[in-house]
């Protein structure tokens, strides 16, 4: 008779915790001229949810009181803002997003001047080395290559205690790493990650410094080339796959 008063206590406060995630409506507007922002990005950094603004600025996406929704636009200041009860009970709610003023330093471009020498011109050419080493039973594999001239070294002792240099990176982000998963299964999310290369909305959700990032990505032996030009979808998979090395490891370890 306990057990199933328990049980019924359960369904009803996840009844209730349901109900209290509703579909929230708002318009996000540039701060300085009150013009709507189309393909604004929107995050709920709660539930790790994505949305998206139309042409009239205008999005909807599901949150309850007090999660926080992370807006991101190219050119303007990422902010934060709280869902309240007024939020809810009132409807539109408009969001106003400050302008930056990026000055662009001068980039200089030196081309590849080619002789039409097949034998010269191979030479001339950069070629990016980047490999990835694959043990099996050990995921994705390891990236090499001039830019990681110690990935052989590194995978040859991952063989012998591949999960201790994972643990200290993972196994005390038991939180953040969660939201990891829900991200690789938003497409909205997806989506937003595959245009930025900022690292900005990563940081937001798994509460990390960018530098936290590149830790993870240098501790799991991808070069420092994927690292500075990847984008924010390729550093989620990269993170995430190696997450998954450490969950298999660790389970073989306990």
């Amino acid at each position: 008779m306990k057990k199933l008063f328990l049980l019924s206590l359960f369904f009803i406060s996840t009844i209730a915790l349901a109900q209290d995630v509703e579909v929230i409506d708002g318009k996000v507007l540039n701060s300085a001229t009150d013009e709507p922002l189309e393909n604004v990005n929107i995050v709920n950094l709660n539930t790790v949810k994505g949305a998206t603004t139309n042409l009239e600025g205008d999005f909807t996406i599901k949150a309850q009181v007090n999660d926080t929704l992370y807006f991101s636009y190219l050119g303007f200041k990422s902010i934060r803002v709280r869902v309240t009860n007024d939020w809810l009970k009132f409807g539109d709610i408009k969001v106003k997003m400050t302008e930056l003023g990026i000055a662009l330093e001068e980039v200089v471009i030196k081309p590849v001047e080619l002789t039409g020498y097949i034998e010269v011109d191979a030479k001339l050419i950069p070629v990016y080395d980047d490999y990835r080493y694959r043990i099996s039973g050990i995921g994705s594999g390891y990236e090499g290559g001039d830019n990681s001239p110690g990935a052989v070294s590194k995978v040859l002792s991952a063989i012998f205690n591949p999960a201790d240099f994972l643990y200290n990176v993972f196994g005390k982000r038991p939180k953040q790493m969660r939201k990891l998963r829900k991200m690789k299964e938003d497409d909205e999310i997806r989506n937003l990650l595959q245009s930025k290369y900022d690292r900005e909305t990563l940081m937001a959700v798994l509460q990390l410094e960018k530098v936290d990032i590149d830790e993870i990505l240098n501790k799991c032996n991808y070069s420092k080339n994927f690292i500075t030009t990847a984008n924010d979808l390729q550093i989620l998979d990269a993170i995430s796959d190696c997450y998954e090395e450490y969950r298999v490891l660790n389970r073989g370890k306990e």
